[in-house]
């Protein structure tokens, strides 16, 4: 089921009988009848082809499916700054976010001009901010509006949490779980991790979305991807990420085979001075301990003419020329195997980088995720 067909008040009227195990209780919490309240949870259960509580004379109990379910709506109603919001507003401010323009959101939501513009203009009402300005033809999200679309995505992936875990219940092992695969990870540990996963629930789709650091960290804060797998950051990322560390490991000093230090019996940092490199830019990490290993023996770091992220295309670039590079093993293993690229020697042992999953701070993984997490584990400890 899509996640925008929900009722927030229908949602909230589940939680609050939850809550009271009477359906007269939720009902004044609500500001509703308790005949509108009953109703409300009855075409919920309809929607979701779910029986939330067992109806009783004095009360209302819950079964499974809403003990599963209420956590997941409540998580998901703290993140609104009222319950006045409605899930076609959170779908609206989200499409304008995504596409920039009245125009543009209208025709990839299905909605007219004048009913975007009265959803933004109730929001700003709801909220008491300022949530957007105009610029030019486009939109500008004031830091206020930034900060709701955040807490509107949130919410969002809470709520298809919630619908995923319902499904799970119902016996079906079904689901979508987004994964941010940075570098180092994609060698082996995440691709390991998936195929064992695959083979024990071949119905959970797994969405793998490639990128840098820089590039995952604000998809998975806007809870658009639910982890990260890959290096570790040592900086402060903030209160609401959360690091947790896999395995470690020791890059080497790569270089073509016919590289002029490839036969070289004790290569030296002054060696490798001398050469030009191809590493990750400045930001990272591994580029980060790079320049230290040269510093910390009173050497200046060599030139750095070629800066990616791409070990698709520095590999590609120290085959065909001296160029020399610091990449883990298991990221070039067909090339040294195959013999295009050679260890031209082991980079210092306090050089190494800690590779984990970054999450946000409170994330609470659905059964499918947890399983992913521990084929995680389980692969790091092979590897």
């Amino acid at each position: 089921m899509n996640v925008n067909e929900l009722n927030l008040r229908h949602l909230r009227v589940l939680t609050l009988v939850h809550r009271f195990g009477s359906f007269t209780q939720a009902a004044s919490h609500a500001h509703v009848t308790q005949p509108a309240a009953s109703q409300a949870l009855s075409q919920l259960e309809a929607q979701l082809n779910c029986v939330f509580f067992e109806r009783q004379p004095d009360g209302a109990t819950p079964t499974p499916f809403a003990d599963s379910f209420a956590p997941r709506i409540n998580r998901a109603l703290e993140f609104l700054p009222s319950h006045k919001v409605t899930m076609a507003q959170i779908r609206a401010f989200i499409g304008l976010a995504d596409a920039g323009t009245y125009a543009a959101a209208g025709a990839q939501l299905g909605l007219s001009a004048p009913s975007l513009h009265r959803a933004m203009r109730d929001l700003g009402i709801i909220s008491g901010k300022t949530l957007m300005t105009r610029r030019g033809r486009g939109l500008a999200f004031t830091q206020d509006g930034r900060a709701l679309v955040r807490r509107f995505r949130l919410a969002m992936a809470e709520l298809r949490a919630g619908l995923s875990e319902l499904e799970n219940l119902r016996g079906y092992e079904v689901g979508r779980i987004a994964v941010g695969a940075m570098p180092l990870s994609r060698a082996r540990v995440l691709p390991r991790a998936i195929s064992s996963f695959r083979k024990l629930y071949p119905e959970v789709d797994i969405a793998v979305s490639e990128g840098s650091h820089f590039e995952l960290i604000e998809p998975l804060r806007d809870g658009e991807l639910d982890l990260l797998v890959g290096a570790l950051r040592d900086s402060d990322l903030g209160p609401d990420v959360t690091q947790s560390p896999l395995f470690e490991d020791h890059p080497v000093v790569l270089g073509r085979a016919e590289h002029p230090l490839a036969n070289t019996p004790d290569v030296k940092l002054s060696h490798l001075a001398s050469y030009e490199w191809a590493l990750p830019p400045e930001n990272t990490p591994l580029r980060q301990q790079w320049a230290e290993m040269f510093t910390q023996e009173d050497l200046h770091p060599p030139p750095v003419p070629i800066e990616s992220g791409s070990v698709l295309l520095i590999r590609e670039l120290v085959r065909q020329s001296d160029l020399l590079t610091l990449l883990s093993a298991d990221q070039v293993a067909v090339e040294l195997q195959a013999g295009w690229l050679m260890r031209i020697c082991r980079a210092p042992s306090h050089l190494v980088r800690r590779i984990g999953i970054t999450a946000r701070t409170g994330w609470r993984p659905t059964r499918l995720q947890s399983l992913l997490l521990s084929a995680l584990e389980d692969a790091a400890q092979q590897h």
